[in-house]
């Protein structure tokens, strides 16, 4: 009888503990995935900081997210879904920030347009109060060359940049 008992108790006390070690693997996995999940959230909330501070940022910090992206897309999926979209940066970011792009660009021409009208007039009131000189002439022309020169520099970048900008926010969502 107890032989017959044992036989039962035995295998049943093995299949309990069986399901009782896989709860707890589930369990651990879970909460593996769960911290990597937050890893993930605690590491972009710079990058995406940055980002909003300057738009540049968004060049280095998106191809980071995107290999992330397809080393843990389970833990992905679940950000987006918290998110609402794409994390870190949706479309809605990305055209965010192409729009603060522009709007800086253009917020900084009219500065150096400002700057270099004052730097240039006061070069020419330099120049007439010493009689027209050819050094005073210099200085103008040194002046408005300095103007040239930065405002293509930054022109280019500007390009670059909102070219780049463009470009990720033109791929589909999330890729």
């Amino acid at each position: 009888m107890i032989a017959l008992i044992a036989a039962f108790v035995v295998p049943g006390a093995l299949i309990w503990a069986t399901v009782a070690i896989t709860r707890e693997i589930a369990a651990a996995r879970q909460a593996i995935a769960r911290g990597r999940t937050l890893q993930l959230l605690e590491l972009f909330a710079s990058g995406m900081a940055a980002a909003d501070a300057d738009p540049r940022a968004l060049l280095v910090w998106q191809p980071i997210a995107q290999a992330a992206r397809q080393l843990f897309p389970e833990e992905y999926a679940a950000l987006d879904r918290a998110a609402g979209g794409a994390f870190p940066f949706s479309r809605d970011r990305l055209h965010a920030a192409h729009a603060k792009w522009t709007a800086d660009w253009l917020a900084w021409e009219q500065a150096h347009d400002a700057e270099y009208k004052v730097k240039a007039a006061a070069a020419e009131h330099d120049a007439e109060a010493s009689g027209g000189s050819a050094l005073g002439r210099a200085r103008v022309d040194a002046i408005e060359r300095e103007k040239l020169e930065r405002y293509q520099r930054r022109y280019e970048e500007y390009i670059r940049v909102a070219k780049s900008l463009q470009a990720l926010a033109q791929k589909p969502e999330g890729s």
